[in-house]
């Protein structure tokens, strides 16, 4: 599978700023440096105004701008080749018509024309990340004229590991990604530049817990470091 990834286009549709790292952050960062990787990122929410009762831009104006240069810092760690930043209402992706977000999705597909897109998991418990999973594949039907052969799901700490045990829709990974120390170093430094969303241990998203993820998918598939992924379509 890493080959066939090799000088692919990917386009990673995430819900929310630091989502683009969690799960995938330090494959992407391999992918990128030894496979020839394009990566482009869509963040399709605007990652704050949960934390009121009511949703207000207005008062939440000057961290949604660090929140955007937060974004910039992550995507250097990394070294996505850009990003696109849009404001659907944070943790409200269900007052949304499903179909404005595919259109957003459309539109980024016809200017980056990506291979294989990469997203969340759709049994996550945050309701943003399953409306973007709706969204992908809504968006890539597998048409005659359809660009994107490969469709690719991952876990988000503190969103997928969270849902009931008795709900179906768990994650079961089949595709696992290999990485350095260095990989997932930069992971963690793109994590820890957000500052609205970094976390102390125990925390998943603070570094200890997810250089101890990062261990345990290696650990299950016999090397030092890894991440999971479900593979939700391939076509050859």
């Amino acid at each position: 599978m890493l080959e066939y990834l090799r000088n692919k286009k990917i386009l990673i549709v995430v819900a929310h700023p630091d989502d683009e790292l969690l799960g995938l952050g330090a494959s992407m960062s391999r992918l990128i440096s030894d496979y020839g990787v394009i990566g482009h990122v869509v963040i399709l929410g605007e990652g704050i105004t949960s934390r009121s009762d009511n949703r207000d831009v207005q008062k939440w104006e000057e961290q949604l701008l660090i929140h955007r240069n937060n974004i910039k810092q992550a995507q250097a760690a990394i070294g996505y080749s850009s990003v696109s930043i849009y404001d659907f209402p944070d943790n409200r992706f269900d007052s949304v018509a499903l179909l404005d977000i595919i259109k957003v999705i459309e539109k980024e597909k016809q200017e980056f024309q990506p291979d294989v897109i990469f997203t969340h998991h759709g049994g996550d418990v945050n309701i943003d990340h399953q409306r973007t999973f709706e969204a992908v594949i809504t968006s890539t039907r597998p048409m005659e004229n359809e660009r994107v052969k490969a469709i690719v799901t991952f876990e988000t700490p503190s969103g997928t590991e969270w849902r009931a045990s008795s709900d179906p829709r768990h994650f079961i990974p089949n595709f696992f990604i290999s990485f350095s120390s260095s990989n997932l170093e930069k992971k963690i430094i793109g994590m820890e530049s957000y500052e609205f969303e970094k976390r102390p241990f125990p925390h998943p998203r603070s570094p200890e817990a997810l250089k101890i993820q990062a261990q345990r998918w290696g650990v299950a598939v016999g090397c030092d470091f890894a991440e999971a992924f479900c593979i939700v379509r391939l076509i050859s």
